[in-house]
């Protein structure tokens, strides 16, 4: 029995769609590890980041000889990239903010941005608190801001990640992250 042209086409076809099928870490790559084709800052650097930043703040001989816990507000990160419409550089506050609560072991509260926490009660509170409209919550000590830094250059940029903990009160920064996090990628 001699195959026709087009059946011969279509069983190429279907031997050639019946490639391996992708496996779970093709399709979702771990967090750890840096996939092949993207460009600037990944998952990696956010993970690494965030954890050594929590370590280092929480090693503080300050923070762990503190007579109370501190309160914490941490601010929207700062974006000094190249790309200034990108705005998704909140993955490193919301990473570390868990970390922070978790890690602590009570030392640290953390702290509602204001603006969040009006807005948040003004969308669940059936009356306002007395007087403004809005009661003021706790005052944070202290307010935690992430900067992301870019130095572009032809094929790759360079980017500086660091965190800063400032007292509310005397505006000295009493905490930056060192080593910083620092890595290259291709553009």
């Amino acid at each position: 029995m001699k195959m026709t042209d087009g059946a011969i086409l279509a069983i190429l076809g279907l031997a050639v769609g019946c490639g391996a099928p992708h496996t779970y870490d093709q399709d979702r790559p771990p967090t750890d590890s840096l996939v092949e084709g993207n460009t600037g800052l990944q998952a990696k650097d956010v993970t690494a980041a965030t954890d050594q930043m929590a370590n280092d703040l929480l090693a503080q001989p300050a923070l762990n000889t503190a007579s109370r816990q501190w309160t914490i507000v941490i601010t929207d990160p700062i974006n000094n990239t190249s790309d200034q419409t990108f705005s998704h550089y909140d993955v490193f506050s919301h990473r570390l903010q868990p970390l922070l609560l978790s890690k602590s072991g009570g030392r640290v509260s953390l702290i509602e941005n204001k603006a969040e926490y009006h807005n948040l009660q003004n969308q669940e509170l059936e009356t306002p608190a007395a007087g403004t409209g809005n009661s003021p919550g706790i005052q944070p000590d202290y307010a935690l801001t992430i900067k992301i830094d870019e130095m572009p250059n032809r094929a790759t940029s360079y980017y500086l990640v660091t965190a800063s903990l400032t007292n509310l009160q005397t505006r000295q920064i009493v905490w930056s992250n060192y080593p910083p996090y620092e890595m290259q990628a291709p553009r």
